[in-house]
């Protein structure tokens, strides 16, 4: 086996990279830009080796860098991770020169099945069903246009030699092909620098799911079932779960039949996954082939109790599986939630900054649960730079069915404490409370259709609005003995012994502008608020200061984050976020005579939502623009972003010129 192993990536697949590593007794270099010194991945591994200046390109992607750390430390074998170098043909080729093992395929397979056109060239050959398309790359808008009629509406346009959304349009309106073709073609050469792109059928209400293989230079293929990834943004998968509740035992054969046909096409070696688009009557198509780890490999570890990473170590070793298909069973259910950096109010735009505080889920409120698994790569302190992706981390829960991994899910969601950068936590524990979800009515479209562009927490509905505003009071009421100097004697139950009984109070619980008649009592140790014409007993430990308020609500377990503001009482749960006074009545009819503020207008306003580069603009001083134009284009993470005029106007000033850097809220332009 390897003594030594360098992964060549950061963040949380580092971090599963090494934890794995550790468990085989291997040693593990980490490699790290300026901007990763103090990294997780960094403190984790044996050894740590700065390569470069923060940008991918002069430190992770330096493959000049990373092979002299190979050389200098005697590395054996070399962990690529997923993004950066992992299906870099190129790299695994130097490093067969340099004698070093790349732990994945061999450098044919990753060619053929890193190109999009002539993957699907080899699918077709292999007998696997390909979506409807062509499959040379497009020479003009005008062949577009004439091919896409052809197809009929709607097509999606692709890049050849993308990934991860990227370089990825769908067209309903012929009248936006050519913007379409133009956005692709600059966004495949920004990622990939290549530029070529295809066009092929959107098949309409689609699911995404994969089928996992494993193959060892033995001849030995097998797979180890699907992943649904419907629920997507933009083309990036946001949840994962394991197994598909669309897929039944037929249909898993027939798909891993298809999976395990096309590895064997292309000699493949190593963990893969192949993806299929898949229709309502239960067809499906090959869509491409991930010639690496996927960012959702936990689900399947959890359903197979196998460790993909340890598998491709000891395949890249040479060693032959220990299993065939037969061996291979599933047993209950897991799901993945993507932990990103990222506003949902402004459209899920990446959020930087530091994350001031952050504590990942325990489940320990009420005693630490095993079907609770953070694949983390980030300590509190740490910031989220433009540099990277904006995952923080993958939160993964399992259990015996899909409503118990959900319920595990909305339960560590509800942990989960960040702050000091947007961060998505709301918009997942939405997503579980979704009655669409939670019946596995899932497509592509599923975010579009039931949050739309963005997802303002404090607008989502609530399953028990009188709990939240409950808590709310309870909270108020723990406060006021503390004030009082009674809380102590209330948590420890001496209280309770001398049946001592505090006077009961009368509150309003404003909740978003929303009241609630309450009554909080303490009496015998026990905390009571009524809510309207219900009744919530507390059972709570939990003390001023504390992030999370953890306590059995009339017997079930209830966690909501919360925090206090002055007055105000910022409360976080089930995907809702609350702002709540607690206030006598009197207090609370004055506030509702209180005028609103009206907000500033800023329709005339063209402001930067992220931080990025300005690619083009679209207008200049003097033109007369309407609503919903175009005006200018963003580049972030690779990503181009289009923003638009929100009223009608003329271009009174232009602030930035293309090429220039902006900062969040940076004004572009302005209207008059």
């Amino acid at each position: 086996m390897f003594n030594t192993i360098l992964i060549a990536n950061r963040g949380e697949i580092a971090c599963r990279i090494i934890r794995s590593a550790r468990a085989m007794g291997i040693k593990t270099i980490a490699v790290y830009s300026e901007a990763d010194h103090n990294a997780l991945h960094v403190d984790m591994a044996s050894e740590a080796v700065l390569i470069g200046p923060p940008p991918a390109t002069e430190s992770y992607l330096n493959m000049d860098a990373i092979l002299e750390v190979c050389e200098d430390y005697g590395v054996d074998a070399v962990h690529p991770g997923y993004g950066f170098l992992s299906e870099k043909a190129e790299f695994g080729e130097r490093l067969a020169e340099a004698g070093v093992a790349f732990i994945g395929p061999g450098t044919d397979a990753i060619q053929k099945m890193g190109d999009k056109i002539e993957s699907k060239k080899l699918a077709q050959a292999a007998g696997v069903p390909t979506v409807p398309g062509y499959a040379d790359p497009l020479e003009s808008a005008a062949e577009a246009a004439k091919l896409a009629k052809d197809i009929g509406f709607p097509v999606m346009l692709k890049a050849s030699a993308g990934g991860g959304g990227k370089g990825m349009r769908l067209v309903d309106d012929p009248a936006d092909l050519e913007d379409a073709l133009r956005a692709c073609i600059a966004e495949a050469e920004s990622s990939f620098g290549d530029g070529r792109v295809f066009i092929e059928k959107f098949i309409t209400t689609p699911r995404h799911i994969e089928i996992q293989v494993l193959a060892d230079s033995h001849g030995n293929t097998i797979h180890l079932g699907e992943r649904e990834c419907s629920i997507q943004r933009r083309h990036q998968k946001v949840i994962e779960e394991a197994p598909s509740p669309f897929v039944d035992p037929e249909m898993r054969e027939a798909m891993g039949e298809q999976g395990i046909a096309l590895a064997k096409a292309v000699d493949y070696v190593s963990a893969g996954t192949i993806e299929f688009i898949v229709d309502a009557d239960k067809n499906f198509y090959f869509l491409e082939m991930n010639t690496r780890l996927q960012v959702e490999h936990p689900v399947t570890e959890l359903v197979t109790g196998i460790d993909l990473v340890e598998q491709m170590i000891r395949i890249a070793d040479g060693e032959k599986l220990q299993f065939t298909q037969d061996d291979i069973t599933f047993s209950g259910w897991a799901m993945e939630s993507r932990i990103y950096a990222e506003d949902p109010v402004r459209g899920f735009l990446p959020s930087i900054g530091r994350l001031v505080r952050y504590r990942e889920p325990v489940t320990g409120a009420f005693g630490t649960s095993k079907n609770v698994r953070v694949d983390g790569g980030i300590n509190e302190g740490d910031e989220i730079n433009r540099f990277y992706d904006p995952m923080i981390a993958k939160l993964v829960t399992n259990g015996e069915t899909r409503e118990e991994a959900i319920r595990h899910m909305r339960w560590a969601l509800d942990e989960y404490y960040i702050r000091g950068v947007a961060n998505n936590l709301g918009f997942l524990a939405a997503v579980m409370m979704n009655e669409r979800f939670v019946a596995g009515n899932l497509s592509t479209n599923f975010i579009a259709e039931e949050f739309g562009d963005r997802f303002i927490a404090d607008q989502t509905e609530h399953k028990d609005i009188y709990l939240l505003a409950a808590v709310a009071g309870a909270v108020h009421r723990i406060l006021e003995l503390r004030k009082n100097g009674l809380q102590s004697r209330l948590m420890d139950g001496t209280l309770a012994s001398r049946e001592v009984t505090i006077e009961e109070n009368q509150w309003v619980v404003v909740l978003n502008d929303q009241p609630f008649p309450a009554i909080t009592n303490s009496q015998n140790g026990n905390l009571e608020v009524r809510v309207g014409d219900r009744n919530f007993v507390f059972e709570t430990q939990w003390s001023p200061g504390q992030p999370l308020f953890t306590a059995l609500v009339n017997g079930d377990e209830v966690c909501v984050q919360v925090e206090r503001d002055g007055s105000i009482y910022k409360l976080q749960h089930m995907g809702l976020t609350a702002e709540a006074r607690v206030l006598s009545p009197l207090a609370a009819e004055m506030l509702a005579r209180m005028p609103e503020k009206e907000k500033p207008d800023t329709s005339k306003q063209i402001m930067s939502p992220m931080p990025g580069l300005l690619v083009s603009l679209s207008v200049a001083e003097g033109d007369e623009v309407k609503q919903g134009e175009p005006v200018a284009v963003i580049e972030a993470m690779k990503m181009e972003n289009q923003l638009f005029a929100e009223s009608d106007g003329t271009v009174a000033k232009i602030h930035f010129e293309p090429g220039d850097s902006l900062d969040v809220g940076a004004l572009i332009l302005e209207l008059e």
